[in-house]
Parts: C-alpha cells; structure tokens; sequence
C-alpha cells in the first residue's frame, strides 16, 4: 500500500530537508534500477553469499556503520531481489488463477460462491494487514532499525531481543483476534452482506478462514523479519505455497464438501506459509556471527511502537473496506453480482500486483535508508520506485481495458460459468482497470509515510477521504448501474486516496520532488490512453479470443513502449534500451 527519530516529521537525523527548488527540480534516470541491469548466473537471492544488512560475505568480523547497508542496495542485489520475488509472485498469481477458475468451474457464479466470497473477507483482511501491508509497515522498518543498531555494535543483539519482545504478544492477539471472528461469525456476516440468500453456508466458510489470522499473522512476522534481513525467496513463494492448498483442498474435498472445501484450502494453505518460511528465518536468528545477549536482558532492543502499529493497522482497515462496501452493495443485487466483481478485481489487479514488486524490495531499502540518516537516497529511491511502478501498472492497465472480453472467456468460461457472466465480469473489469494507478501509488506512497518508524495519522485520514468518495458514488450509482457503479466507485475513491497521499509527501514524509513526479506520471499516462484505444480496436477484430488477445496486447505493448519512449517517461525508455541492447548482442552473436 520505520527508525531514526527526529523533530521533522519523517526525516531521520543528519537527513536535512532541501530547498523548495530542490523539490521541484526534474527526476533524473541515472542509476535507477532497470529490467536489463545484468544478473549473475546462477545465482539467487538466498544463496549464503549473498550479502545481509549487518552481516559481511562469510565474515565473523562486525561490519561497520559505513559498510552495513550498501549490500543490500546495490543495483545487482536489488535486480536479483526483484527477479525472485517478481517470478515467484507471478507464479503465485498464476495459481491464483488457478484458484478462481478451479473455484469457477466447481460451483460457477451464483450462491454457494457469493457465499464463499462473502467468507474470504477474512482472508482478504488479514493478508492486507498482516502480510503485505500493515504487519511489514511496522516491522520491517524496526528490524532495519535493530539490524542497524547491530551493525553499529549496540550491546547484546537488538534483532533476537526484538523477536523475544514482540512476537509471544503478536500470536497472542492473533489467536485472540481470530477465535473472536469465529465464533461471530453469524454477526459477521449479517454485517458483510444482509441480503445474502444462504448465510448458514457464508457462516460454516466464515468460521473456517478465521483460521487464517493466526496463520497469516506468523507469515506476515516471517515475511517482514526474512526481507530485512536481505531475504527474499522464502517470503516470495508464500503465495504459491497458498494457492496450491486451496486449489488441492477443492479438487479433493469439493465433491463432499461443496464450497467449503475453499475455505478448509484457506486453512490449509495459511499453515503452509508459515511453514515455508520458518527454516530460514531460525536460521538467520541462530546466525553465529551475530553477537548473543549473553545477560538475557535484550539491551539495545527497542519495542515495536505501538501507535505505530496501531496507525498502520487502522490504515490498512481502512484501505481494505473498499471491500466491504463493495460487497455490501452487491449483496443488494441478483445472485451472483458479489462473483462477477470477485473475478474482474482479481485479473485487473495482477497489473498493479507485478509493479508492486520492485517496492516490495526496496521498501527494507528506503526504512534503512532513514535509520541511517540518509533522506536523499530514500527520496531517490522513493522517486525511481513511483516511475518504474507506474510505468508498469499503466502498460498492464491498458492491456485489462483492451482486451477484457478474450481475457475473462479464456480464464474462466467453462464448466458453470457462461457466457453472460463473461461478459458482466468484462465490463466490471474494465472499470477496475481506471483505479489501477491509484491502487499503484497509493501502494507504493503509504510505504514512505511509515518508513521512518513512528506513527503518522495523514495515510488514514487520506484513506478516510478515498472510502468516504467511494461510498458516496457507489450508493448514487448502484440502482442505475449495478456492479459496474459499484467498481467505479472503487476506481474513483483509491484514486483520491493517491493524489492526497502525493500531495502531503514534501511535508509529513521523504520528501519527494513532488512536481516532477507529476511529469513523470503524465507521460506514461497518456500512453497508455492512446495504447488501450488502439488495443481495443486490434483485439475486437478476430473472432477467435485467443486471435484477440493476443493482437490486442501486441499492440497496446507496441504502442504504449514506443509512444512512452517518445515522451521520455523512464519505464518504457529503459525498456527501449534493454531490447536494444538484446537485440545487438543476438546480431552480434550470429553475425561473428
């Protein structure tokens, strides 16, 4: 969707705020991290040699301030990071698809998976707060903190004595947090969807993915103390582990069980990502070089801040309401409404999924930066990431509004799910499609707010505006437009949420060069516009969807990289360069 204190609000010590014309100067390209920076065969993220924040390449010596942090931002590092992570996530994406056309094919779009839906809630909740958002706003920058403390040879190990501190309490309140959803589950529900034509069904899945907050509160834990330690394998494949539980519980289970056996899969499969990332993250606590508190009283440690907590909780709340009123809302319409906008959101944000991974990288970069005390790379880190993700989810965009009706008839026509449902599902998805930036930016802004470790109000009172603006339009557009109102809404409310955000990052955050960001977000903007209208035209032209897929997202990826390039926007420039430079070296290699 952090560290150092200091007086001004999100700038550690010793960062300085630069001028206003500083703040207004264009963004540079030099050095930002590209799809073609090289990467060493062979070679992993997890592999032992690679370098940790606060540990050297197999040394026992305690590395010093001035060298504990580089080894983990180097262009290289950071490619290699975001080539594991990307490809994991889009295979767990993959079998996300997986999941919802198993999910389509068992039991179509109608009761039992409105039902189900309803049910998923939960989890919806839980991996916002606990794993990709909330949980790592406030624990990754304090283990970046105790790494650094560490590094600068703080007594005792400030990284165990945070662990000791914080996770006993941590899966106490998630165990509490989750019997307390099962066992309202009734109320819940009610709550969720009052119009819902089988509740008792929406309640037996309900109390089965409860589960999933205990579960995915340990995962998020894992998660956040793996990645700032510089380890990025195990935290990326939670989701293919997820998936493949869930999908083999349907398959195994459906025919006894019917839709419940997702949610028994919700269970399953929240068990298996803590378990895949347990041996690594005892590993990287038993580390030998790092030193050991032998008087047991975890000096240096300093506790997770919990206003903190409680600001990023109540803003990923917030944020993931957007679901809550949709499905409110759809439970009002004819069976099967809540199904049609589950499956539109989940292929229109696979987008923003893919662009959100080089800032779920850097994010342990920029919260290192600030505990260093150095604001000017987390502001040129913050600036490169908002360029490259942007680029990424407009490209994505473009292609979700060209191509919607091949893209859902390929997915999930088949078994229950007809050829109406296609095309309701395609309508929705395009309107999703317009709040894919926003989504972006607000994702990858709120992880700057909470970079420097304190609490900050303005990322939920932003999120506050957005939720209102939803809710609003939603309710004055459902009786004419039915779910298709409902995701503009969703579109128009997230998109108020990302320009209040950008527009209080000089003050109460890094302080990005806001104007020049503006710039550099309207050039790939206005490439994608024109991709997804040529796009669109392409893909309606063959009669077979596959034909129209396939022409139409050649075409919006050739008209919005060139288009894009020819704006100077950063992303398609260095995409440009990259098939270039390939295209040189297999010229070269067949030529000599």
């Amino acid at each position: 969707m952090p560290a150092a204190r200091a007086a001004a609000p999100g700038i550690a010590p010793g960062g300085g705020v630069p001028s206003r014309a500083a703040t207004d100067a264009p963004l540079t390209s030099g050095g930002a991290l590209e799809p073609g920076a090289p990467l060493t065969s062979g070679s992993t993220v997890d592999s032992d040699t690679v370098p940790e924040p606060g540990g050297g390449l197999e040394s026992s010596a305690t590395p010093t301030p001035a060298t504990a942090a580089p080894s983990t931002t180097t262009p290289r590092f950071l490619a290699r990071a975001a080539l594991v992570t990307a490809s994991l996530s889009v295979a767990g994406a993959l079998l996300g698809l997986v999941r919802d056309q198993t999910l389509a094919q068992l039991f179509g779009a109608g009761r039992d998976t409105d039902a189900f839906l309803v049910a998923w809630t939960v989890p919806e909740f839980a991996a916002t707060l606990l794993i990709e958002e909330g949980l790592a706003f406030a624990l990754i920058p304090a283990f970046s903190a105790a790494l650094a403390r560490r590094a600068q040879g703080a007594p005792g190990d400030p990284v165990r004595a945070l662990v000791a501190g914080s996770l006993p309490r941590l899966s106490l309140a998630f165990a509490a947090v989750g019997a307390l959803c099962a066992a309202a589950a009734p109320q819940l529900v009610g709550v969720l969807a009052p119009g819902l034509p089988d509740p008792a069904l929406a309640v037996d899945c309900t109390r089965l993915t409860a589960t999933c907050v205990l579960s995915f509160g340990l995962a998020g834990y894992c998660s956040a103390a793996l990645r700032a330690h510089g380890r990025y394998l195990a935290p990326a494949a939670i989701y293919v582990v997820y998936n493949i539980g869930i999908v083999v519980a349907m398959f195994a289970l459906g025919g006894r069980w019917g839709v419940r056996s997702a949610a028994f899969g919700v269970a399953a499969g929240g068990c298996l990502m803590v378990l895949v990332q347990l041996p690594d993250l005892v590993r990287r606590l038993r580390d030998p070089r790092a030193p050991r508190d032998v008087s047991g009283n975890g000096a240096g440690s300093r506790p997770v801040d919990v206003a903190l907590m409680a600001t990023v909780l109540l803003f990923g709340l917030c944020r993931q309401s957007q679901v809550l009123i949709e499905r409110f809302f759809a439970s009002q319409l004819p069976a099967g409404a809540i199904s049609h906008l589950n499956y539109a959101q989940k292929v229109a944000q696979i987008p923003m999924m893919l662009s959100m991974m080089l800032c779920t990288v850097t994010f342990p970069v920029v919260a290192r930066a600030i505990a260093d005390g150095d604001t000017e790379r987390a502001r040129t880190r913050v600036e490169r990431d908002l360029a490259v993700a942007a680029c990424l989810v407009l490209l994505g965009a473009a292609a979700v509004v060209a191509c919607a009706p091949q893209l859902v008839h390929l997915l999930f026509q088949r078994g229950a799910f007809t050829a109406a449902d296609t095309a309701a599902t395609a309508d929705v998805m395009r309107v999703y499609a317009l709040g894919l930036l926003g989504q972006t930016l607000t994702g990858v802004l709120v992880r700057s707010y909470f970079s420097a470790g304190r609490p900050t109000w303005y990322p939920l009172a932003a999120m506050a505006a957005g939720i209102t603006v939803t809710s609003g339009i939603g309710a004055g557009t459902i009786g004419r437009w039915g779910v298709t109102g409902i995701a503009a809404a969703n579109a128009a409310g997230i998109t108020v949420t990302s320009v209040l955000l950008l527009a209080g990052m000089a003050s109460r955050s890094v302080p990005v060069r806001v104007r020049g960001v503006l710039r550099e977000l309207s050039r790939p903007l206005a490439a994608a516009v024109v991709a997804a209208l040529a796009g669109a035209f392409a893909a309606g032209l063959p009669a077979v969807p596959l034909v129209g897929l396939l022409a139409g997202g050649t075409t919006v990826a050739v008209v919005f990289v060139l288009l894009g390039h020819a704006l100077g926007a950063q992303g398609c420039t260095t995409a440009v360069r990259f098939v270039r430079t390939l295209a040189g070296r297999l010229a070269h290699a067949v030529l000599r």
